[in-house]
């Protein structure tokens, strides 16, 4: 008997990007676990290590993130002691988001973990290959409507359920 011929997959720029995807995603996944963090934590530590002292609301808009999902990773984050809550300055109303010192290193350490697992993931390709793939991956993810920077399972159009991944 012989093995089928899954060539024809391999022609699909949509399987091989979901293939590595997937990939990428699982791999990721198990290099953050020994620091007790998951992929979407990391995509959230960095979100708020640029917008340190925003609210949860101002985070929502303006990244398009779900409330419910916002709420959910600041208070798995909060419990760990690496961000916390603190009144909005101008909204009393509002809570301020930010980062701890603990987060802060945390993040340090995922962030290399992130840069080493892209060096992974790329290895095959020469440098100049690298840039030139990051630059049309970037074009076609604008081109296809999606925000830079934010995983659309975080996006406010996904189910609740679907809701709980983020990249690096």
């Amino acid at each position: 008997m012989t093995a089928p011929d899954l060539s024809p997959l391999a022609a699909h720029p949509a399987f091989l990007l979901g293939q590595l995807g997937s990939h990428s995603a699982s791999r990721f996944g198990e290099l953050l676990a020994p620091l007790g963090i998951k992929p979407q934590h990391h995509g959230m530590l960095r979100i708020l290590q640029a917008n340190d002292g925003q609210s949860q609301q101002q985070l929502c808009e303006a990244l398009g993130i779900h409330r419910n999902v916002m709420v959910g990773l600041v208070d798995d984050l909060e419990k760990r002691g690496l961000v916390e809550r603190r009144r909005h300055p101008a909204d009393r109303r509002a809570h301020a988001v930010h980062l701890l010192p603990a987060g802060i290193e945390l993040l340090v350490e995922s962030a290399r973990i992130a840069t080493e697992l892209d060096a992974e993931l790329l290895a095959p390709l020469a440098e100049s290959e690298r840039a030139v793939l990051v630059a049309l991956l970037q074009r076609a993810a604008v081109g296809n409507g999606l925000t830079p920077g934010i995983h659309p399972g975080l996006t406010v159009d996904r189910p609740a359920a679907e809701n709980c991944d983020t990249g690096h």
